[in-house]
């Protein structure tokens, strides 16, 4: 990647100053290296600008609902950056709007185009998700309002017009701050038994959103991570006055405030705040509020039911962004970079028996807009199949050393995360709903979950490779516009890691990945596992010391009913298991809540079989059982509903022993289940009964039977 300018270094000349001055002079003729002469000098210069966006008629339709309202939405605003380097010049757009089309968005890049001479794919424009603004969009039972989209389309072209005439030098800074208490997942995945059913009257809903408000032992946990990151770029004059402030987080968005919803509401605090330093020469800067991966985010915890009222938050999140920015040790000049691709996307069309279903219902309806989710859904089927496919746009800037990477959909925090921790950039940022609206795009697993953010509509009809394509696309720009590769996924280097590693196993799996169905063994014999039947990524695992590294996030995987396959014929008379486990289940539900290992013939169940799991009876409940050829031995300590604990089973010659939390929990002697074509299956066993609902980390299978000592270590207690 190109240095920033403000660090190139020149080397030091060894003629005279006058030989220097004639050779600069004759340099200056040619006309090329003119050019280049005036691009080293260039600086960065930035404007920035707010224009009214409300409409200018009213009643209007409003955004946010299944069912189509009405209102009056007032004190809406698009804030734009226009940033110029010299040679390339750019501008962001965020509009108060739920959602804005592709075709709207272009049309105003073309406007924009022809008055600034910035380029169209030189321009991001983006909506804030407020569910009270206008609306710019067909999507769900909400028609776009034909008053208002005209009016929008100019008024986009003017704010990036406006923030183009007020272009000044500049000096650009990062900042970004834990924001953990602002954000939280919606989206819970539901016990096995409460499967919910769909508007197509299937039984596909395994995970939905704010299905923990008021039943959270009808959840078994969160279906993927939240990104707590607040990221802010602060552009400044030569002598330090805030020009703009671009502010990104990952929070689906909080209403009860202004048509803006609490978008706007944090942009005018975080303007008033540097009122003070405001005069005629010197105006309030421009704040900017984009909407992160926010699909699956909400702002309440369900496990504290803890939520923070409308100002409350706002202040909050006002309060740190100032923080972030004062933090900010420097700012720079900085080159520009920016680049586009255009995808070609299928919808996920009816089939024929769903899409009759739907013409008859939507010809019931004929004129009436749709108020009941069976209607909706039914009129969105009918639209998909007529559109068949469509084009989404993702792009990638760079400003020096910072990056952003856009998404045209409602984007999960896990994609925002897969984009940042691959970025070939030193700060990395993700506008999700920028340059069209294309709807919910969940990572391929969370589709096998089902829910309201994967029923195929115009607001979440995407291919269900839409993500890891989105990614990717992200990705390759990214790579593009820093002229330099994405940074590989590498294993954890916690002192756990390293810990497991030293003792060399024959298969350590972090459960750091991000995507499936390969899980990466960390060690050196290459003993992948497969995942069989559905997991979930990169939720948070057991947080002591041991396992984190700075400030790095211990991740683990979360199990549905599915399981990891790996092979165990050469497993050693003895060996050690070890992992971390995290239930999810709570009650009588079943027998067994879930088991936990179990080694056994493919797809039957050995008379010699080994299974591990979990008690879900009488005074027994969670505690170890441990299932030897059909018999079964049971533990004495209880591992806790959504607590980490960590498990070792260990085995020297015929006597096993059960470990808890690095204490001996019970201990036998019996056939344990080793043998050819056997096979290791983690979170459950090879006929899939009873799979674990929860998470595991850390898991690492060893040849031997460790002493006590050890597993005490790798249970992360205190030395005695």
């Amino acid at each position: 990647m190109p240095a920033p300018r403000s660090v190139l270094r020149f080397a030091r000349p060894r003629f005279s100053r006058r030989l220097l001055v004639w050779a600069l002079l004759g340099s200056l003729a040619a006309s090329s290296a003119w050019g280049v002469v005036r691009q080293a000098q260039a600086e960065l210069q930035a404007g920035a600008a707010i224009v009214d966006i409300t409409p200018q008629q009213f009643p209007v339709f409003i955004n946010g609902g299944f069912a189509a309202r009405k209102g009056e939405p007032r004190d809406v605003k698009a804030r734009a950056i226009v940033l110029d380097d010299g040679t390339t010049k750019l501008a962001l757009v965020v509009a108060d709007s739920c959602i804005l089309p592709k075709e709207l968005i272009d049309a105003s890049k073309g406007l924009a185009a022809e008055r600034t001479g910035i380029p169209a794919d030189h321009i991001m424009i983006s909506a804030t998700h407020t569910h009270t603004a206008p609306s710019a969009i067909s999507a769900l039972g909400t028609p776009a309002d034909e008053t208002y989209v005209p009016y929008l389309r100019l008024r986009l072209a003017d704010a990036i017009a406006e923030a183009a005439k007020a272009l000044q030098p500049a000096r650009v800074g990062f900042g970004s701050i834990d924001a953990a208490e602002f954000t939280a997942l919606r989206r819970w995945i539901l016990r096995p038994d409460l499967i919910r059913t769909d508007p197509f009257g299937d039984a596909t809903v395994r995970a939905t959103m704010h299905a923990a408000k008021d039943n959270l032992l009808g959840v078994t946990g969160e279906s993927g991570p939240e990104d707590p990151e607040l990221a802010v770029l602060s552009l400044q004059t030569p002598d330090g006055h805030p020009i703009a402030m671009l502010a990104n987080f990952s929070m689906h968005y909080y209403g009860g405030g202004p048509a803006a919803d609490y978008f706007g509401s944090f942009c005018s605090a975080l303007e008033a705040h540097y009122t003070a330093a405001a005069s005629a020469d010197r105006p309030v800067p421009v704040a900017v509020m984009s909407h992160g991966c926010s699909g699956d985010i909400w702002r309440v915890d369900y496990r504290t039911g803890e939520q923070q009222d409308y100002d409350t938050f706002v202040a909050g999140m006002v309060s740190r962004a100032v923080k972030a920015i004062d933090a900010i040790s420097t700012h720079h000049d900085a080159d520009l970079a920016m680049a586009e691709t255009r995808l070609a996307m299928n919808y996920r069309v009816p089939t024929a028996a769903r899409l009759a279903w739907a013409q008859a219902r939507a010809e019931a309806l004929g004129d009436t807009l749709p108020t009941t989710q069976e209607d909706v859904y039914a009129v969105e089927q009918v639209h998909l199949a007529e559109r068949g496919s469509t084009e989404v746009v993702v792009q990638a800037l760079r400003i020096g050393d910072i990056a952003i990477a856009t998404t045209p959909t409602e984007t999960y925090a896990l994609t925002g995360l897969k984009i940042k921790r691959q970025s070939p950039a030193a700060h990395t940022f993700v506008i999700e709903l920028a340059n069209g609206g294309d709807g919910y795009i969940p990572p391929p697993e969370q589709h096998a979950l089902g829910g309201y953010n994967t029923w195929a509509a115009r607001s979440a009809g995407l291919e269900v490779t839409a993500e890891p394509r989105i990614v990717a696309a992200a990705l390759t720009l990214l790579e593009e516009v820093c002229e330099s590769e994405r940074r590989p996924c590498l294993p954890p280097e916690s002192p756990m890691a390293k810990q497991i590693l030293s003792l060399d196993p024959i298969a350590y799996y972090p459960l750091d990945d991000m995507a499936g169905p390969t899980v990466r063994d960390a060690g050196s014999r290459s003993r992948d596992a497969t995942i069989e039947g559905i997991a979930t990524f990169y939720l948070t695992g057991p947080s002591m010391p041991p396992f984190v590294d700075g400030t790095t996030v211990n991740r683990s995987l979360q199990l549905v009913g599915g399981r990891l396959a790996t092979r165990a014929d050469d497993l050693a008379n003895d060996f050690t298991l070890s992992l971390w486990a995290f239930n999810g289940l709570g009650g009588e539900t079943r027998e067994i809540q879930g088991w936990l290992a179990s080694i056994d013939h493919p797809h039957s169940v050995s008379p010699q079989g080994l299974h591990l799991g979990l008690e879900s009876t009488g005074p027994e409940t969670g505690r170890l059982v441990l299932d030897l050829g059909g018999v079964r031995h049971r533990g004495n300590t209880t591992l806790h509903r959504w607590q980490w604990h960590h498990v070792a089973l260990t085995r020297q010659g015929d006597r096993w022993q059960l470990y808890v939390d690095g204490a001996l929990d019970a201990s036998g002697t019996g056939a344990t289940g080793k043998g050819p074509g056997h096979l290791l299956s983690l979170g459950g066993r090879s006929d899939n009964a009873d799979g674990w609902e929860g998470r595991l980390d850390e898991v690492a299978l060893f040849s031997r039977s460790l002493e006590p000592a050890t597993i005490k270590a790798l249970s992360a207690q205190p030395r005695e």
